[in-house]
């Protein structure tokens, strides 16, 4: 099999015939097999080769030899194939050998073979807004916000994503690897200077269902690697880590994320400083290339990597001008405006089949501005529906989010963190004395605590009826906010390939007690001239104003209307939650 570098030279990547094919050392090969011939005790060659992923051949060249040297004998057949033995001198030989490594897995591939399949296998991105908006066709996400992530995506160069908690980074983040369609080779392991360094992990490497034919099988086909680390990322995930019970060292994640993505969520929050992982990287992210120490001895690998730092803390205070640089592309994620978030809770109520009204939905904005900084999060709307739905679910209440509903969730979700108990608010109150209730029987206290229980109603539905009104008939005014962009969406004449706005994702849940940095996101105000959701600002990270641009939707989208209402605007289904 044949494999195109960037330059169209052909890799040669079929099954090797030959031991020298390999680009291995002798002794590395046979101490591998040797160590896999004591793991299966007498088995024929057809095992080894499976197990070692080379051709029969190879594994018949290589026990030829050592047979001469006394290491294994043939004990029959089995099938067409001779059934092999370690002798005694080959297990004292094993032994001796394994006291360093252990490793009798797949072969490994040789430095080079792995330098040069990585750089032939460069991403080529034939990437247009059509092909962007649909591999982000579950996010509720602005048109001009794709216009700013297309050519990021497709260019070279790594991502910083910023702005305040909650607003979809770290969703946009994760589905960069969408607009990458083709495979990837990756090795089980490699050898470097007679020692194996694992490379294939089935927790980050995905392989395709059909391998192909004739491949070297030391290679799988894999789709191409995306890895995300956040707060866990540390030192030595950056650098080779040597396995002792094994003897294998383990790659790190830059690495294992070669010909993909590697995703940093909520940098500048890891164990490791910022200006640390920055001067790590800085002559990986400005030359492609990673140097790895290997027993005092560096060796230089690949950094073929989409790198997309996402974070919320204020950019000045994480890098320094020689590291911005380096970054090509800055995008400024902020809140989200009233239709962009009726969007995303119409759609994650429908998903779980929770009813909302026009009533609600403003009710629930007004609060969360209330309560909040003034601004929504697209996060929120996910929030709410699982609270709402656990609640509904408790009490038995039928899945309706009602402003009384509203306000249950919000007083569970926007805790006051400085309140102890009840009467924290009150200064003249009684302190409680704990040590007169914790002396107090336990039957007594259960007794105490519902003797003065209200008698509820009889049947599944009459305690929904006693708590909920019925939402009020929407004033003509509610219905303009909440209806009036899908009424313009509608009236579009011709098709437009901005929007295709669906499924929202919950972003961010912001950090207990963290308030956002004034200069990390849109201030209030309207602009005579919509603004960028996805500013990209000027150095120095300016923050642009609160975006106020609607949606913009294709005509043939078959989104449904955010809520219910007694009297649909003319033009848009009174449906809720239809994919």
């Amino acid at each position: 099999m044949n494999h195109s570098n960037q330059d169209g030279d052909d890799l040669d990547l079929g099954i090797p015939t030959t031991p020298e094919t390999l680009g291995l050392s002798s002794a590395l090969m046979e101490d591998i097999l040797l160590r896999r011939a004591v793991m299966e005790g007498r088995a024929p060659m057809t095992t080894f080769a499976q197990k070692l992923h080379v051709s029969i051949n190879v594994v018949e060249s290589l026990l030829l030899s050592m047979r001469d040297r006394k290491l294994i004998e043939y004990d029959g057949m089995e099938g067409r194939a001779y059934r092999v033995a370690v002798t005694e001198l080959g297990r004292e030989e094993s032994a001796q050998r394994s006291r360093d490594c252990r490793y009798a897995g797949p072969m490994p591939v040789s430095l080079a073979a792995y330098r040069a399949v990585v750089q032939a296998q460069k991403p080529q991105i034939d990437l247009d807004r059509e092909m962007l908006t649909r591999s982000f066709s579950d996010l509720v996400i602005a048109p001009n916000l794709v216009d700013q992530l297309g050519p990021a995506i497709r260019g070279s160069g790594a991502m910083f994503l910023y702005g305040p908690p909650g607003t979809g980074k770290s969703s946009v983040a994760e589905r960069v690897i969408r607009a990458y369609r083709d495979h990837v080779l990756v090795p089980h392991c490699i050898e470097v200077d007679g020692q194996i360094i694992s490379v294939f992990d089935p927790t980050i490497h995905e392989p395709t269902e059909d391998q192909p034919q004739g491949l070297d099988k030391r290679w799988i086909m894999c789709k191409r690697p995306v890895v995300i680390t956040g707060g866990e990322l540390h030192q030595g995930m950056l650098d080779l880590e040597f396995d002792r019970q094994t003897g294998v060292y383990l790659a790190p994640l830059q690495m294992k994320a070669n010909n993909g993505v590697l995703v940093i969520d909520d940098f500048g929050r890891q164990a490791m400083s910022p200006a640390a992982l920055l001067n790590r990287w800085i002559v990986p992210l400005d030359r492609s290339i990673d140097y790895l120490t290997l027993h005092g001895r560096k060796f230089e690998v690949p950094f073929e990597v989409k790198v997309v730092f996402s974070t919320n803390l204020d950019p000045s205070h994480l890098g320094d001008e020689a590291f911005f640089r380096r970054i090509y592309n800055k995008i400024y994620i902020g809140a989200c405006n009233d239709e962009q978030f009726d969007w995303i809770l119409a759609r994650v109520a429908g998903k779980r089949g929770l009813k909302v009204d026009v009533n609600s939905a403003n009710y629930l904005r007004e609060s969360a501005r209330a309560k909040g900084d003034g601004e929504l999060r697209a996060y929120l709307p996910g929030v709410v529906c699982e609270l709402a739905t656990s609640i509904a679910a408790y009490d038995n209440l039928p899945k309706s989010l009602t402003p009384d509903m509203v306000d249950r969730v919000l007083g569970l979700y926007f805790a006051d963190m400085s309140a102890t108990g009840p009467n924290a608010s009150d200064p003249n109150a009684e302190p409680v004395d704990f040590d007169a209730f914790l002396s107090a029987s336990t039957d007594e206290a259960i007794v105490d605590s519902t003797q003065n229980e209200p008698e509820q109603p009889d049947g599944p539905g009459a305690l929904a009826d006693q708590l909920f009104e019925p939402a009020q008939q929407p004033t003509e005014s509610t219905l303009l906010i909440t209806a009036g962009v899908f009424q313009n969406a509608l009236q579009l004449g011709t098709p437009t390939t901005h929007g295709h706005e669906t499924v929202p994702q919950s972003g961010h849940t912001p950090s207990s007690g963290h308030t956002p940095n004034s200069d990390m996101h849109p201030q209030s105000g309207r602009l005579d001239e919509p603004s960028d959701l996805g500013y990209r600002p000027e150095p120095g990270f300016e923050s642009p104003a609160e975006f106020r641009s609607k949606i913009v939707f294709s005509p043939e989208d078959s989104m449904p209307p955010p809520f219910k209402a007694e009297d649909p605007a003319p033009g848009w289904s009174a449906d809720v939650g239809h994919e």
